[in-house]
């Protein structure tokens, strides 16, 4: 259930505040993208807003109804997965610095031999060769386990893993198992998929709300009535950041309503003049080239910020660089 708190308005945003909002769950206990955007040091002022979109469905679940329960799974954990011998030879592969984080915790307490790799790698364009390097440059991948359940390929290297949501890219497989590599240095990988998406129901209503709530706040401060009076380009602008393809139709149809210059300035449009550009006070942020390929193929529109890192550094410099254009 969506609490209202976080994506609630009712606090009138200060004049020279511009609003971001985040197209994703507020993370708990600390938000590094409301971190970054509420920070005084930063040159300009923003105003992070969430609007949760995405429900997940991490396998079917798992059930505790007792505390004896939990501890039975705790010590099933510390007994099956001997720490020592589970994380021998085992490769850890990831991008961005959260997951990097996130995943170097649990290596930490349950995995402390694994090789963790990825911290710097902010596209899966840039992961894929990294993986080929190392792995292809791992002894062990000529060696079995002593398994006799491990398959292995013909060069001796077991595959690879790859833990995947329904929605994904397929630029890591297709440039590990490329025909135009040489046998030796392929590498099989599977895909298996973890996670389910989709749009939470009260979305599209909140979205819509926000927009609202934020128009009728910048008119009145303006003390402009008519949406279409005057050349807009001195108006505070909002920012729409989309972390995810899953919501974007929604998004995409609900700002077609609000702001039809934000999509026709960014490409949607054939009718697209300098005069619509005056008009747009929206702009489009996405976190990766995901869901950047994802708006333009399938909706015809070029964000205004792709995210060179999937961080909030790497996010509030490509809004800056379109601040300081636009000023």
């Amino acid at each position: 259930m969506t609490d209202d708190a976080s994506f609630s308005t009712s606090k009138k945003p200060d004049e020279d505040s511009i609003p971001v909002l985040l197209l994703k769950t507020k993370s708990t206990p600390h938000d590094g993208y409301e971190e970054y955007f509420s920070s005084s040091t930063r040159r300009y002022s923003y105003k992070p807003i969430f609007v949760p979109v995405l429900e997940h469905w991490k396998y079917g679940g798992l059930v505790f109804t007792s505390q004896r329960a939990v501890e039975g799974f705790s010590r099933m954990i510390a007994e099956e997965v001997n720490p020592s011998e589970a994380s021998r030879d085992l490769a850890l592969y990831t991008i961005g610095p959260a997951t990097y984080r996130s995943l170097n915790t649990l290596r930490q307490t349950h995995l402390p031999h694994a090789t963790l790799v990825g911290e710097d790698a902010g596209t899966g364009e840039i992961l894929a060769p990294l993986i080929l390097e190392h792995y292809n440059g791992l002894e062990r991948n000529q060696i079995t386990y002593g398994s006799a359940e491990a398959v292995q390929d013909r060069s001796g290297k077991l595959p690879l893993l790859f833990l995947v949501g329904e929605t994904h890219r397929d630029i890591i497989p297709k440039t590990l198992m490329s025909p135009d590599l040489p046998p030796n240095e392929r590498i099989q990988i599977d895909e298996l998929i973890v996670y389910k998406t989709g749009v939470m129901e009260s979305f599209r209503e909140n979205f819509a709300s926000i927009l609202d709530e934020l128009d009728a706040s910048v008119r009145s401060t303006e003390g402009a009535t008519n949406p279409d009076e005057g050349n807009q380009m001195s108006r505070s602008p909002i920012w729409v950041v989309v972390f995810s393809p899953t919501g974007c139709d929604a998004m995409v149809d609900i700002l077609g309503k609000h702001d039809q210059s934000t999509l026709k300035a960014s490409g949607m449009s054939q009718t697209y003049t300098k005069k619509h550009q005056q008009r747009r006070n929206c702009y489009i942020a996405t976190i990766g080239p995901t869901t950047r390929d994802h708006l333009r193929f399938n909706f015809g529109i070029d964000p205004d910020v792709c995210a060179e890192k999937p961080s909030p550094e790497g996010l509030g410099e490509g809004i800056e660089s379109v601040l300081v254009k636009r000023s």
